[in-house]
């Protein structure tokens, strides 16, 4: 059970869940609509893990993730994937310096795009296994090794990559063992029609607003850390683990796991889950998780980690309908 945050840790969260109203509202002056798509990175931002957005091309993904950089104060770079991509084209490589005086020669690391603080990598399913993978080692260790060196990465540290749902031709899909390493798919959606009226209107005008920091890269720091000091239940701990459980196929399952899935989601899935209510719980000055958080956030959790089976696909059944019976099983939510 993590300890109860201290005074400093609850000044922290209150500041957060001040700014976070306005951050909403900076965001909207640049993006229309997209609310719960914001969230999502916000909460997978605050619990230091990564996300996975999913969406067709031009729906401002890429606009969406510089605009909240800029108003976090955090280092942005964006990294287009190809099949001819090399993993030292993400991480860096050392290079070959003289000294101009005595003529020596040394090598020098020369830091790739990934040492940012959000690193957005562009279509990383059109990238070959190897190069994914150094990308996929960075996120997990949050450091880069070479030559026998090792190279911290800054923190925060924050890896949203996008995969593009409907051109499938000459790309490389991401092995389900490694879309588990991603705590969210956070799933772009279409505007609706009053939106795409704005987004229209909006970018055939005027220039786009100048943006300021709003928080520091020591306060997103500082409340990443004083989220994890949030203390959860037992009984919400036991909710997230009765719906990662419920997503595995068994005589207890619900009925459309049993005919549609072919394997379930992990503990981490669990983890996450829980991370995500605190960080949920954060961002609505609240300093606790309830089972309500777990369930808001068991759509981006699960949906990429339930492996569907043919007849999934033949039938037309998508993960947000297996997610959707997994939560009617699980019983509503408490608030506790």
């Amino acid at each position: 059970m993590p300890e109860e945050p201290n005074p400093d840790e609850v000044a922290v969260i209150r500041r957060l869940a001040e700014i976070y109203k306005g951050l909403k509202e900076k965001v909207a002056d640049v993006i229309v609509g997209q609310d719960r798509v914001v969230d999502e990175v916000l909460v997978s931002l605050l619990c230091g893990g990564h996300s996975l957005l999913i969406g067709v091309p031009g729906l401002a993904k890429t606009l969406l993730v510089k605009t909240l950089a800029s108003l976090l104060a955090l280092r942005f770079s964006r990294i287009q994937f190809t099949p001819d991509l090399m993993p030292a084209d993400i991480t860096g490589t050392d290079i070959i310096q003289e000294d101009p005086e005595t003529r020596s020669r040394s090598l020098k690391f020369l830091k790739g795009p990934v040492f940012a603080n959000i690193v957005l990598s562009d279509e990383i399913n059109r990238a070959p296994p190897k190069t994914q993978a150094a990308l996929l080692e960075a996120m997990q260790e949050h450091h880069v090794t070479t030559g026998g060196r090792t190279y911290p990465l800054d923190e925060p540290f924050l890896v949203l990559a996008t995969q593009n749902p409907i051109e499938q031709e000459g790309t490389y899909p991401l092995p389900e063992a490694q879309l588990d390493r991603f705590m969210f798919a956070v799933k772009v959606d279409y505007p609706s029609e009053k939106e795409e009226v704005e987004i229209i209107l909006r970018t055939t005008a005027e220039k786009l607003p100048n943006l300021q920091a709003m928080l520091s890269t020591d306060e997103i720091v500082a409340a990443q850390q004083a989220v994890r000091k949030i203390p959860v239940s037992e009984e919400v701990a036991a909710f997230a683990a009765k719906l990662a459980r419920l997503t595995r196929p068994s005589d207890s399952a619900p009925p459309k796991v049993r005919e549609y899935v072919r394997w379930g989601a992990g503990p981490r899935a669990g983890q996450y889950m829980v991370l995500a209510a605190k960080a949920r719980g954060a961002l609505k000055g609240r300093f606790f998780a309830s089972s309500r958080d777990v369930a808001g956030a068991s759509h981006a959790v699960l949906r990429h980690r339930l492996v569907l089976n043919f007849r999934a696909e033949a039938d037309g059944i998508a993960p947000e309908e297996v997610v959707d019976d997994v939560l009617n099983a699980a019983g509503n939510p408490s608030e506790g």
